[in-house]
C-alpha cells in the first residue's frame, strides 16, 4: 500500500451530459502518482518497470496520471481513477516469461516434406501433359 504523500489529487468540472449540475460541481478526478516518493515503497526496479511500461500516461514530472470523469459523482470517479491506477500498475509490473526457443520435432519435419511432396505431385499431375513433366 502506497502511502498518501505519494499521490497528488485535484479534481475540476468535468464535461459531459449533467445540465447545471455538471457546469457548477467539480466532478471530474485527476490522480497522480509521485513514482519518485513511491520508489521508497516499491523500489527502483518496480518504478523503473512502471515508466517504461507507461511511459503515454506519465507528465512533464515524471508522474503518472489518471483522470476519471465518467461518473457524475466526484467519490465515484475517484474510486474509478484508484481501479485504474491499480490495474495499470499491476499489469505494468507483471514479469514476462522468456520464452524458450524449441526445435520442430523429426516428425513433424517429416511430415512437413512430405505434405510439400504430396502437394507438388497434385499439381505436377494437372493440366493436358500425360507424361508429368
Amino acid at each position: 500500500m502506497l502511502p498518501k504523500e505519494c499521490f497528488h489529487l485535484s479534481f475540476s468540472r468535468g464535461g459531459g451530459p449533467g445540465g447545471q449540475h455538471a457546469n457548477k460541481t467539480e466532478t471530474r478526478v485527476d490522480l497522480r502518482l509521485d513514482l519518485t516518493a513511491a520508489e521508497a515503497v516499491l523500489g527502483p526496479d518496480d518504478v523503473a518497470r512502471i515508466r517504461t511500461a507507461l511511459p503515454n500516461r506519465l507528465d512533464a514530472d515524471g508522474r503518472l496520471c489518471v483522470v476519471a470523469s465518467e461518473h457524475r459523482s466526484q467519490f465515484q470517479n475517484l474510486e474509478a481513477a484508484l481501479a485504474r491506477l491499480a490495474s495499470w500498475i499491476a499489469l505494468a509490473l507483471v514479469r514476462q516469461r522468456r520464452r524458450v526457443k524449441t526445435k520442430p520435432t523429426r516428425g513433424s519435419q517429416r511430415r512437413r516434406v512430405e505434405q510439400k511432396r504430396h502437394r507438388g505431385e497434385i499439381k505436377r499431375s494437372r493440366g493436358d501433359r500425360p507424361d508429368g513433366a
